[in-house]
């Protein structure tokens, strides 16, 4: 089920809430918007029908799914992966940024038209909140 951004006054706060995208495990929205502005709370290699972590141990494989669910709750809060202007990536171990990079790079290839330019990114190496997460994505969007 998707909550249409449209159906709120444009200065109301929404949540964004998408079957396609997995379910939050804590007290916060997959995604919000207010205005033009659409958050993407982060996002990790779940399964959406199952709640499952997925590919442990491949970071490639950790990062496609990752940032299919960004771009499922981008979809549910009316935006592309095309206006997205900032994506923040948490990875758990420096080694893997080789390989995250290329998958990252190829999503965007298939995801942003030729000419529009890539949205900004952050890359923080750090301890995410599951030992089975490689990878966490969230993103900053804005809506016309």
């Amino acid at each position: 089920m998707t909550e249409s951004p449209a159906a709120a006054a444009p200065s109301a706060k929404t949540a964004i809430r998408t079957e396609n995208a997995p379910a939050p495990a804590h007290a916060f929205p997959q995604g919000v918007r207010k205005g033009p502005l659409l958050t993407v709370s982060g996002q990790g290699p779940v399964d959406p029908a199952t709640g499952e972590y997925l590919y442990l141990g491949d970071v490639k494989a950790q990062t496609r799914r990752t940032l299919d669910n960004v771009a499922a709750i981008l979809e549910a809060g009316g935006a592309g992966v095309a206006d997205v202007m900032t994506l923040r990536v948490f990875l758990a171990d420096r080694a893997d940024f080789g390989a995250m990079n290329e998958v990252y790079e190829e999503f965007l290839n298939e995801k942003v038209p030729a000419g529009v330019p890539f949205p900004t990114r952050t890359t923080v190496i750090c301890t995410l909140p599951r030992a089975e997460m490689l990878v966490e994505v969230d993103a900053i969007a804005y809506v016309d």
